[in-house]
C-alpha cells in the first residue's frame, strides 16, 4: 500500500496540509509503524487528537485529523472514522484480484475466522484478533498485502445497519452467517432483529456471490430462496456435515466432515463440541472458493485459536479461560465443553452485557445449566442478573475481581477444571491468567 498524502486527500475528500508518502495506517501511537498515517479516531472516552505528538514521535508520516491541529504534514478531514472507512474502501478497491469472505454472526465469528484462514492457507490475510467493527474491519482491510488472494474478515453487529455501513469495505464474495441467537438484545431487541442485522451480509455480496448458513435455521434458509441466493448449508445436516463427534480428554472434538460424496476426519485443536460447526462454516466457504474438501480438512486441523477462546491451560488445575466475550449460547457451550474435561468442573463467571429485558432470565438459565451439568460451585463476579439465583446453593457471589480470588482460593482444589468467562467489560481474562500462573 502506498499513497501520498495528496492522495489521500483525494480519497477521503479532505485536504492535504505538507507533503508525505503513507505505507501503512494506524490508529494506536503506540504500536504504528514508521511511515503510518496515524488516524485521530474520537470516541465516547478518548480522543486521538490527544496523541498526534505521540505519533508523529513514533515515526508517522502523517496524521489524519478533524480537530485543530497545526502540526504537519496532516491531512485535514470532517470526520476521522468516515475517512479511514474511505480509506479501507479505496484499499478494497485496489485488491481487485482478491475474493473476500465476510463472517458474521451470534457466536463463533472468530474461531469461524481462524479456521478458514487456517483451512485456505498460504495468500489469506485475516482480521487480527477480533477486529470486527467500524474500526476493525477498515484497519484489517487497509493491512492486506498486496498478494493477497481471499480475504476473511469478521464482521459485527451492534444494531441494524451497522453491517451495511461497512459492505463497500468488505465487498464479500462468500457471507458465513454462523449462528443467529440472543446477543445485543439491548440494541436490536429480538432475535428476529438479529437475524435481520445479520442478513445485511447477504445482501451485500458481490455478483455471482454466495451465503454459507447453518441448515438449521429455517427463516435464513427461506430469506436464500427468496432472495435467488446461492446457499451453503451445514450442521448436522445439509451440505456440509457432522457426523461421529467425540471430545478427547481436553474437549476437543473430533468428526466426520461430509460434503460432495467425500468424507474426511477431521482433529481440531480447538476445544468444544461447538467447534465442529464452525469448522463446517469454514468448510463451506472454502468450498464455495473451490477448494477441495481433504485440503480444507488439513488446514483446519492447524488452526490456532484467538486469544481468551476456549483456552485451556492444563496443570495442577486445568484452566479454561473463555473470558473474551460471553452470551447465552456461548455460555451454554463453554460449560457443555467444560464437563467433558476429567475433574471437578468449577465456574467463574459474570455478566453477559447488553441483552436488555432479556437479562434476568437469560442469566438465571445459565445458573440452572450450571447446577444442572454437575458444577461444584460457580463463583458470580460481580453485577449478576440472576446466574447466582439459577445456581442455588452452588453459587459464590462475589463483588469483584478481587474478592473472586479469595473465593477461588478456598474452593478451587488440585484437580479441578476451572471457566473462566464474562462479558468483556468485566474483566476476568486477567483472573484467568492468574489462575494458570
Amino acid at each position: 500500500m502506498r499513497w501520498t498524502l495528496a492522495e489521500a486527500a483525494e480519497i477521503t475528500d479532505g485536504t492535504a496540509v505538507g507533503t508525505a508518502e503513507i505505507t501503512s495506517v494506524s490508529t494506536d501511537s503506540r504500536t504504528l509503524a514508521p511511515g503510518s498515517l496515524f488516524v485521530a479516531l474520537v470516541g465516547d472516552h478518548f480522543d486521538g487528537h490527544d496523541f498526534v505528538r505521540d505519533a508523529m514521535t513514533a515515526g508517522a508520516a502523517a496524521v489524519m485529523v478533524a480537530g485543530r491541529v497545526a502540526m504537519e504534514p496532516r491531512l485535514q478531514v470532517t470526520d476521522t472514522l468516515i475517512g479511514l472507512r474511505r480509506l479501507a474502501i479505496d484499499r478494497r478497491n485496489r485488491l481487485s484480484g482478491s475474493r473476500s469472505v465476510g463472517i458474521t454472526g451470534s457466536t463463533g465469528k472468530t474461531s469461524c475466522k481462524d479456521l478458514l484462514a487456517s483451512a485456505l492457507g498460504v495468500g489469506t490475510w485475516a482480521s487480527p484478533r477480533s477486529f470486527n467493527n467500524e474500526i476493525g474491519v477498515p484497519l484489517t482491510v487497509l493491512g492486506a498485502p498486496d498478494d493477497t488472494e481471499v480475504l476473511v474478515l469478521e464482521v459485527g453487529s451492534r444494531g441494524v445497519g451497522h453491517i451495511a455501513a461497512l459492505i463497500e469495505v468488505v465487498r464479500p464474495h462468500v457471507a458465513i452467517i454462523t449462528s443467529v441467537s440472543a446477543s445485543h438484545l439491548a440494541t436490536l431487541g429480538d432475535v428476529d432483529t438479529v437475524r435481520s442485522a445479520k442478513w445485511e451480509l447477504a445482501e451485500g455480496l458481490e455478483a455471482g456471490g454466495s451465503i454459507v448458513i447453518p441448515a438449521s435455521d429455517q427463516t435464513l434458509l427461506e430469506w436464500a430462496s427468496r432472495d435467488g441466493r446461492s446457499a451453503t448449508t451445514f450442521g448436522e445436516t445439509g451440505d456440509v456435515r457432522i457426523s461421529d463427534l467425540t471430545l478427547d480428554d481436553l474437549a476437543r472434538p473430533s468428526f466426520t466432515l461430509e460434503a460432495g460424496g467425500e468424507r474426511v476426519r477431521v482433529r481440531l485443536p480447538m476445544a468444544g463440541a461447538h467447534q465442529a460447526h464452525n469448522a463446517a462454516a469454514a468448510a463451506g466457504a472454502g468450498l464455495a472458493l473451490g477448494r477441495a474438501l481433504p485440503d480444507l480438512a488439513a488446514g483446519l486441523e492447524l488452526a490456532e485459536a484467538s486469544a481468551w477462546r476456549m483456552e485451556i491451560s492444563p496443570g495442577a488445575r486445568t484452566v479454561v479461560n473463555d473470558a473474551y466475550n460471553a452470551n447465552p449460547a456461548s455460555m451454554a457451550a463453554a460449560l457443555d465443553a467444560v464437563v467433558a474435561i476429567p475433574g471437578r468442573p468449577v465456574a467463574v463467571l459474570g455478566l453477559m452485557a447488553e441483552l436488555g429485558d432479556a437479562a434476568p432470565e437469560a442469566h438465571r438459565a445459565v445458573g440452572r445449566r450450571a447446577r444442572q451439568l454437575g458444577f461444584a460451585a460457580v463463583v458470580v463476579v460481580g453485577e449478576d442478573p440472576g446466574i447466582a439465583e439459577g445456581a442455588g446453593d452452588i453459587a459464590h457471589p462475589v463483588s469483584d475481581v478481587s474478592a473472586a480470588r479469595d473465593k477461588i482460593a478456598d474452593l478451587v482444589v488440585d484437580g479441578d477444571v476451572v471457566l473462566v468467562k464474562a462479558s468483556r467489560s468485566v474483566g476476568l481474562e486477567a483472573l484467568a491468567r492468574e489462575l494458570v500462573s
